[in-house]
């Protein structure tokens, strides 16, 4: 029996259906798997790998740096120089390292979806071992970058500059910056599974956005307050109860709330 040939119509609605992005839906179920995934893995791991995303946030500041110490005070500067900012980023997402503010989304979309037995207690587990891991290879880079003399005499100073700008507006503005860093960051990740071949371009887009905005990052931003910790410019007490706290608390509130349940929500509700 003779194989019965597609019509004209059918050709073009496969050609078709081979241009559309994919949808919400799609998108939502990859986050859900890799978020599960994410989930299960041993805590010792998460805490290893994150500790390798605090040191690699560290080439954030070291390239911001490099480029600010090399242009004119100008007021276009900090749109050249941030984009330094998206280099530990692109090291940390894709190479695949656990960074705080993704796990913002990834393992929520488990939680709140009722097709994964997901418990609130195993997504505590693994944002404890991620932000201690962060942490952790923050302050050891910090160290390295503040205390010795790995960067020359005027990066430094560059390095300096950065921490004291992200200390400068005090705790209830770098919690609402916090909040923009954060949602930011989570729609990287919604972005990514349906972004074929443009992940570098959505990953230093996005977190050049963050840079040049001075929207507060908690890791990011940790290591050039960290800086001037660890230099003695300001005490670790100011420089955790003024950054690092306020942008925490930023980043969950914009990665949980704006991303994470808004976009369930119209997943759930059968918009595309």
């Amino acid at each position: 029996m003779a194989r019965a040939h597609p019509s004209g119509k059918d050709e073009q609605a496969a050609q078709a259906a081979e241009r559309q992005s994919p949808s919400s839906r799609i998108v939502h179920q990859a986050i859900v798997q890799e978020g599960t995934e994410e989930l299960r893995r041993p805590a010792a791991a998460l805490f290893w790998s994150a500790v390798a995303a605090g040191l690699s946030m560290g080439f954030s500041l070291v390239a911001q740096s490099e480029l600010r110490a090399r242009l004119s005070d100008q007021p276009w500067r900090p749109l050249v120089d941030s984009l330094g900012y998206s280099v530990g980023f692109l090291v940390v997402i894709l190479g695949r390292q656990q960074l705080f503010t993704e796990n913002t989304l990834t393992p929520i979309l488990p939680l709140i979806d009722r097709d994964e037995p997901i418990r609130i207690l195993e997504v505590a587990r693994l944002w404890l071992a991620v932000l201690v891991g962060n942490l952790v290879g923050v302050v050891a880079i910090a160290w390295v970058l503040g205390r010795s003399d790995l960067l020359s005499p005027e990066v430094r100073r560059a390095a300096a500059e950065l921490g004291r700008e992200a200390l400068a507006p005090g705790f209830g503005v770098v919690l609402l910056r916090g909040i923009m860093a954060g949602w930011l960051i989570a729609l990287i990740v919604w972005l990514l599974p349906a972004a074929e071949t443009a992940h570098v371009w959505i990953i230093i887009i996005i977190t050049w956005l963050i840079g040049v905005g001075h929207f507060s990052h908690v890791i990011a931003g940790s290591v050039d307050v960290s800086v001037l910790a660890w230099s003695g410019e300001v005490g670790w007490l100011r420089a955790l109860g003024s950054f690092t706290a306020p942008a925490l608390i930023g980043n969950i509130i914009g990665g949980v709330t704006l991303v994470a349940f808004l976009n369930h929500a119209q997943v759930k509700t059968g918009r595309r």
